[in-house]
């Protein structure tokens, strides 16, 4: 998977919006596969309007995600913060302004409320797991 900086150049570089949700579709079709026996309950997010699946583990200190969504767009923000928070520890987790890390990409601008919505319960789960890993 792409890092997350690479991404955000990749997205700036995209003029029109059209080409920029193919982008996200794409990073989330690249998504490895989510396994089905995470699909359940206590990994869905709650909060967003189609059906999300986080799961988050300690690798040698670092927090590795995992994540799904059975909508495109969705799918692809979970890959966008995947690349945002994966590999890093849960106090660097912590440290991200996630407002600031995301402005770039202007997505509280072209998201509808319901997917911004699912977006802020993403990153709030993410670092929940955060703190009580820290």
């Amino acid at each position: 998977m792409a890092s997350f900086d690479d991404i955000a150049g990749d997205f700036a570089f995209l003029d029109e919006w059209d080409e920029r949700y193919k982008y996200l579709i794409d990073l989330g079709r690249n998504l490895e596969p989510y396994p089905e026996e995470l699909r359940d309950e206590a990994h869905k997010v709650r909060g967003c309007a189609s059906q999300v699946w986080l799961h988050a583990a300690r690798d040698n200190g670092a927090i590795t995600l995992k994540g799904d969504s059975d909508a495109h767009i969705v799918k692809g923000l979970v890959a966008l913060l995947i690349a945002l928070y994966s590999g890093k520890t849960p106090e660097a987790v912590l440290a991200v302004d996630p407002q600031e890390a995301l402005a770039p990409f202007d997505l509280e601008g072209h998201l509808t409320p319901q997917r911004s919505n699912g977006l802020h319960s993403m990153i709030q789960r993410i670092r929940q797991f955060a703190r009580e890993a820290a």
